[in-house]
């Protein structure tokens, strides 16, 4: 295939809001799941979805042109594998991240350069409060961000269990565990371990169905609070994933000291995020970061950044950890005096 010039690719970075807006639509519609059963018209998915029959062709054709659905010579649409992840009965599923990515996310994306003017978040002056107030006041909101984290994390959980050994953890406290994805991942694979999760009362009384279901109850407590105001103690290793990249170096820093307060000498903190390496190349957690930057106002650092939070914090930097996908696991323990 030829190469595009220089221009065409730069026209098609400019405009790659068409695609994933077509996409957040599609998703909306639930297209995806309409077409489970075998290949439809767009009359047919129009009736289904209450939407122009001639607009509603016209988005799936769009899409069909980029390997999402595909049209037959009966102007049926049917599923392609790109299409399978946004049904929202599949693991993995990609439809509450198209959801979440094409609306509010969407919106503060549009201040950006509100944000780069004044270094604070667009979401806050588009939807008049922070983030994860608006979806404590909005809990269909909120759940369809926990499917979102989930649909995200899926493929990362594997990754992370292949690259560290948790073996030997006796308990383990997930700080900000969300939906409860994580700790009922890790429980799973070491059936000897115990754990804890933490998150904001609300959040965990989301998570609880999802530990009752994998059959965890007996394993893993539930404790709803702030961990802006103190971290429970019990658990000899911390885990924090995709947290303190929500947050700024102050914040961040009172989350970390929480820990320190309830570790032993022999505890373990676990960090897992993106840890944005030195140079040109892409990496994901580059954009990332604006998303950080807009949305809950916090960061993606690099090692040294890590290295002078921890150190900050009252812990050793013990290693970075890479795995596969592009998190790490930054580890540390409680520096001695």
């Amino acid at each position: 295939m030829k190469e595009k010039a220089l221009p065409q690719q730069l026209d098609q970075m400019i405009t790659g809001y068409w695609v994933s807006q077509s996409i957040y639509a599609a998703a909306k519609l639930g297209i995806a799941d309409l077409l489970v059963a075998g290949p439809q018209t767009a009359e047919l998915l129009a009736d289904a979805t209450k939407t122009n029959c001639g607009a509603l062709y016209r988005l799936l054709r769009a899409l069909a042109s980029v390997g999402i659905f595909t049209e037959n010579e009966q102007r049926e649409f049917a599923l392609t594998p790109l299409a399978e992840f946004l049904r929202s009965d599949v693991p993995g599923s990609k439809r509450a991240l198209a959801l979440m990515s094409g609306d509010e996310q969407f919106q503060a994306w549009s201040e950006i350069l509100y944000s780069i003017q004044t270094g604070k978040t667009s979401f806050d002056k588009v939807f008049e409060k922070p983030i994860f107030e608006y979806l404590a006041d909005n809990p269909d909101k909120g759940q369809i961000f926990d499917q979102a984290m989930t649909g995200i994390h899926g493929r990362e959980t594997g990754d992370i269990m292949n690259a560290y050994d948790f073996s030997g953890i006796n308990t383990l406290m997930d700080v900000g565990g969300g939906n409860g994805s994580n700790i009922v991942n890790l429980l799973q694979n070491y059936p000897e371990m115990k754990g804890i999760l933490f998150d904001l009362p609300q959040v965990v009384e989301r998570a609880e169905p999802h530990i009752e279901q994998a059959g965890l109850t007996d394993r893993c407590q539930l404790i709803g609070g702030s961990f802006f105001e103190s971290v429970p103690a019990g658990a000899d290793a911390i885990f924090l994933r995709h947290i303190i990249h929500d947050w700024d170096d102050e914040k961040s820093l009172t989350i970390l000291r929480h820990c320190h307060a309830v570790m032993s000498e022999n505890s373990r903190l676990l960090v897992v995020e993106s840890v944005i390496p030195p140079g040109n190349d892409p990496f994901p957690g580059k954009f990332l970061d604006l998303v950080m930057l807009m949305i809950p106002g916090g960061k993606e650092r690099t090692a040294e950044e890590y290295e002078a939070l921890f150190e900050q914090a009252g812990f050793e930097l013990t290693r970075i950890i890479p795995t596969e996908s592009e998190l790490s696991i930054i580890e540390g323990t409680k520096r001695l005096p």
